[in-house]
């Protein structure tokens, strides 16, 4: 039906939109008219919106949700309500599936899976090498007419470095974009915590700064070479940002996103082993805590993710070394992101512009704002509501966080997907 949200302040940096506005909503999902109506509108539902903010649904780059081959953790159907009732209307899931989407069907499974729970958009990420095991190309050309909106080999190395030179060959001739988790497998060496005083101190095996760092260097050497479109995920490591910059400065395309934890956590919060700060890569440093934080402030890093990773409890409960990492993260990205406004690192406007529109810009799709004849993908906001994060108050079926007990100021009280009400505050959907 054809809707109106009226009295809200609306906050679409994208179109440079910082003001109260009403918002018209076609009965095909598409928006209309924002601050003034087409002629002849006519609202069959009014949205009243008085005192909040409505912005573009968000857009999460890495979301794992368990299917197929891992249901037991997760479905698709669990964590697009859980992403909905966060405000993300799009989300984007990465090739490490079981099997992996690394040929046209699986690809379209799962969008087409999505389609029919008909919650939150999935883009899939196809796979760079076939099971991704980093020896054999995929048919990346056939991926991407599949609707894959880039292409990666997740968390599992691709070692062989002539390998890697080849997809990059082959992406950049199609004009297809490279996601790279850089790590050296050799540096890394089953680690699971920075390699610092923490670690040292707990005895846990450590992941130094290095293995990120040499990685990039490589990843940007190929970039280089050949020219393709990429981008690095997760980085954390004050030294990775600043070689990302460099490049960036001499023109290479090359961008990169952070984890909403990383922004927040350090390696001192693992405190007494705490597995659900288990995370990959590590939770480093203070000063790399900081200098991830400026590069947001500077565009270095183009867009603030989730990495979702729902798991059963028991993956938390073995020794920290033994447990599985990763942290739920769709229904923390908004809170975590807003935090940052409190603590007046960003504007308003800067911090929505990370999770909307810029992100939507790194896959490539038309999302992550309100102009007209967009899709009517929304997010209202009510920017005074405290609340505390409890596990009760979770949708996804992982609650494994760290930040259960955080205070956050601004909840989600409605999402809208193509002009569809998906979510409501207090109403069971």
């Amino acid at each position: 039906m054809s809707l109106v949200i009226k009295g809200g302040h609306v906050i679409d940096p994208a179109n440079n939109i910082d003001s109260p506005h009403d918002v018209y909503i076609a009965a095909d999902g598409f928006i209309v008219g924002v601050g003034s109506a087409p002629s002849g509108f006519k609202a069959e539902r009014t949205l009243d919106a008085k005192g909040k903010l409505v912005c573009p649904g968000l857009v999460d780059l890495r979301a794992r949700l368990r299917e197929p081959g891992l249901e037991y953790k997760a479905t698709m159907e669990s964590e697009t309500r859980a992403a909905v009732s966060a405000g993300i209307t799009t989300l984007c899931c990465p090739p490490d599936t079981q099997p992996p989407i690394d040929t046209p069907a699986m690809a379209q499974m799962i969008q087409q899976r999505a389609w029919r729970i008909g919650l939150a958009f999935v883009h899939p990420l196809g796979a760079l090498t076939r099971a991704l095991e980093g020896q054999q190309l995929t048919d990346m050309a056939a991926l991407d007419e599949a609707g894959c909106v880039g292409f990666s080999n997740a968390l599992q190395p691709v070692t062989d470095t002539l390998v890697m030179r080849r997809a990059m060959e082959y992406a950049a001739s199609f004009d297809l974009t490279v996601f790279l988790h850089a790590q050296d497998p050799w540096l890394q060496n089953g680690g699971c915590v920075h390699e610092g005083e923490i670690g040292t101190r707990l005895g846990l095996p450590g992941i130094p700064e290095a293995a990120e760092t040499v990685g990039v260097a490589r990843d940007l050497a190929l970039i280089e070479q050949t020219g393709v479109r990429a981008h690095f995920c997760q980085l954390s490591s004050s030294r990775a940002v600043a070689m990302v910059a460099e490049a960036q400065k001499r023109g290479l395309p090359v961008s990169a996103d952070v984890t909403a934890h990383h922004l927040h956590l350090t390696e001192h919060d693992i405190g007494f082993f705490n597995t659900q700060c288990h995370v990959l890569p590590p939770l480093r440093s203070t000063r790399d805590r900081e200098v991830l934080r400026r590069a947001l402030k500077t565009g270095v890093l183009g867009a603030i993710c989730s990495d979702h990773q729902p798991h059963e409890p028991d993956a938390k409960l073995a020794p920290f070394a033994d447990s599985e990492p990763g942290i739920s993260g769709l229904e923390t990205l908004l809170p975590l992101t807003l935090k940052l406004v409190d603590e007046k690192l960003l504007t308003l406007s800067e911090a929505i512009a990370l999770v909307t529109h810029k992100p939507a810009a790194i896959l490539g799709v038309d999302a992550g704002h309100l102009g007209i004849d967009a899709s009517a993908d929304i997010c209202i906001i009510d920017p005074k509501a405290h609340w505390t994060l409890t596990a009760d108050q979770l949708k996804s079926r992982g609650h494994n966080t760290p930040f259960l007990g955080w205070e956050f100021r601004g909840k989600v009280t409605h999402t809208l997907v193509g002009g569809e009400v998906v979510f409501e505050l207090g109403v069971e959907t």
